[in-house]
C-alpha cells in the first residue's frame, strides 16, 4: 500500500537526496536549500511503501506578472515502482496542498517528447502548455538528457478550475494532423511533417515516438531530427493560439492534441 504524505523535516530531506541519487545519478539539492524552501511556501510530498521511500515531488513559491504560483521543480520515482500510478498520486497530493497554501495554479517542466510524462500532465491531469522553452536547462550531462538540447514544455495547471476539476476535453475526435509517422529499415520512427500553411482549424494532432529514450539510443542523430523538426511545429501551435490538451497513447506512438485556448475554461486565468 503506497502512501503519500507531506516531508518537513531535515531527516526527511536526506532520505529525499537517497532517491535523488539512485533516480539521476547526479549532485543531490542541498538539504538546507529544501528544507529552507518547504518553510516558507514550498511543498515536498514522498511516496512510502512502508517505511520506505520510493518516490518524491519538490516544489517551490514562484512569482510572476503580480502573481505566485508553485514552480513543481522534480518528481521523482524508484524505477522499481514506476507504472503504478505513484506519479499521479503525489501530484494530487501535491495540487491539494497547494490549494490549502493560497495557490490556484502550478507549473512545471517535461521533455515533451516523453510520451510517459506528457500522458500523466496533459491526460491524466488536464495541465495544458503554451510555451516552448528552448534549451532549457542548457546542455545536461545524466543519461536521460544527454546529447540533445533540453528542450521543454512548460505546464500550467490551473488548480481550481473548471478544466481542471471537471477533467473537461474539448472534441478532439476531428483533430488535424500535422505530421505523419512513417518507419526507417530498422524500425525506428522518421517525422515526416504534413503540408500546412495556415492553421486555421479547430484541433490539430501530432505524432511523437512511444520511446524517445529508445530511440535516441539506437540512432542520436535521428533523436536530434525530432527534436529539431518538433520544435518547429509546437513553437508554430503556440504562436498561432493553441495549446496541447491531450496525448493519446497508441501502440508505437503518442498522438498530441490541441485546441485554441480561448476554448477552455481556465477559472478566468488565462
Amino acid at each position: 500500500m503506497i502512501e503519500s504524505r507531506e516531508l518537513k523535516t531535515m531527516d526527511e530531506m536526506e532520505q529525499i537526496q537517497g532517491l535523488e541519487r539512485k533516480v539521476w545519478g547526479i549532485d543531490t539539492i542541498p538539504t538546507h536549500q529544501t528544507l529552507t524552501a518547504v518553510k516558507n511556501g514550498g511543498i515536498m510530498v514522498g511516496a512510502y511503501d512502508g517505511k520506505q521511500l520510493v518516490g518524491f515531488s519538490y516544489g517551490f513559491a514562484g512569482f510572476h506578472h503580480g502573481k505566485s504560483y508553485l514552480c513543481s521543480h522534480m518528481l521523482g520515482i524508484d524505477d522499481a515502482y514506476r507504472s503504478k500510478g505513484i506519479g499521479e498520486m503525489l501530484k494530487q497530493k501535491q495540487r491539494e496542498m497547494a490549494i490549502e497554501k493560497g495557490y490556484d495554479r502550478m507549473q512545471w517542466t517535461y521533455d515533451p517528447l516523453e510520451t510517459r510524462n506528457a500522458y500523466l500532465n496533459l491526460t491524466k491531469l488536464n495541465g495544458i502548455c503554451d510555451t516552448y522553452l528552448e534549451n532549457c536547462y542548457g546542455e545536461m550531462q545524466d543519461g536521460f538528457n544527454k546529447g540533445l538540447p533540453s528542450d521543454r514544455f512548460e505546464i500550467h495547471w490551473h488548480l481550481t478550475s473548471p478544466h481542471v476539476v471537471e477533467k473537461q476535453l474539448p472534441n478532439i475526435e476531428s483533430a488535424v494532423s500535422l505530421s505523419t509517422l512513417t518507419f526507417n529499415n530498422a524500425g525506428l520512427p522518421i517525422f515526416v511533417a504534413d503540408e500546412i500553411t495556415e492553421l486555421t482549424e479547430d484541433a490539430y494532432s501530432m505524432a511523437v515516438p512511444k520511446d524517445f529514450q529508445g530511440l535516441k539510443a539506437a540512432s542520436q542523430e535521428l533523436a536530434m531530427d525530432w527534436r529539431l523538426q518538433t520544435r518547429k511545429q509546437f513553437q508554430n501551435l503556440f504562436k498561432a493560439g493553441y495549446v496541447a490538451v491531450h496525448l493519446k497513447s497508441h501502440e508505437n506512438y503518442g498522438e498530441y492534441i490541441f485546441v485554441k485556448k480561448d476554448t477552455l475554461d481556465l477559472g478566468g486565468d488565462q
